[in-house]
């Protein structure tokens, strides 16, 4: 679906999620994540791009599971310390996967993915076409009932800064893995959070595809 006719959705409150791909599970396994080797940071950084164009086939299980735990898994298990910062150690900011199967919530001390909704909300995560069929879209979301320590004049700053953390995280992770990515703020928010089924505590921050790059055999 085309940018002119998303806003015109919009417009019309008619931007809607899809039925998912077959029957969702309440929850996805996902295997261990791989936590040593990829490619030594400083190269990771002169590679980091954003991309627009995508494939649309799905990324291997593997590479699912070491995607999400490098944008906000535990990487020192006996703090619950997380490999992106968050102020106070609030956590503040869920981080959700929009797959064809349905939209899930990746749980970091667990390790998997949570069904929060079972529809396809691709479409709906951006205005831009591309959305719609690359093998996934997150979105970052604060829980300011999380963040009661924090004046609430700073919650949301402290979430974006959060957010931006992770999703930084996400692109030198698809840089050492040759995946494309692009971080998006472009949305709907009325319509997404609604095809989420968001409170009025929780808040839309941003959204990032993930994907193998269009042309590309590597998924």
């Amino acid at each position: 679906m085309n940018t002119l006719t998303k806003l015109a959705l919009g417009l019309m409150g008619q931007m809607k999620p899809q039925p998912p791909v077959g029957n969702p599970a309440a929850t996805r396994a996902l295997p261990p994540s791989r936590q040593n080797g990829g490619m030594p940071l400083m190269e990771a950084l002169r590679h980091r791009e954003s991309h627009r164009e995508f494939s649309p086939e799905p990324l291997d299980k593997q590479i699912l599971s070491d995607l999400l735990w490098a944008a906000a898994g535990i990487n020192r298990p006996k703090l619950g310390g997380r490999t992106a910062p968050s102020a106070m150690n609030a956590q503040e900011v869920r981080l959700y996967v929009a797959l064809p199967q349905g939209l899930f919530r990746y749980e970091p001390k667990v390790h998997e993915l949570q069904l929060a909704v079972a529809s396809d909300v691709r479409r709906v995560t951006g205005y831009q076409d591309f959305v719609d069929d690359a093998a996934l879209d997150l979105i970052y979301v604060a829980d300011h009932t999380q963040m009661k320590l924090v004046p609430a004049a700073q919650r949301e700053a402290y979430a974006f800064v959060a957010a931006g953390a992770m999703a930084q995280n996400v692109y030198l992770y698809c840089a050492s893995a040759g995946l494309a990515t692009v971080v998006r703020a472009w949305f709907d928010r009325h319509a997404l959070s609604q095809a989420m089924g968001l409170g009025t505590d929780q808040q839309l921050l941003l959204a990032q595809t993930v994907g193998g790059a269009k042309g590309s055999e590597r998924a």
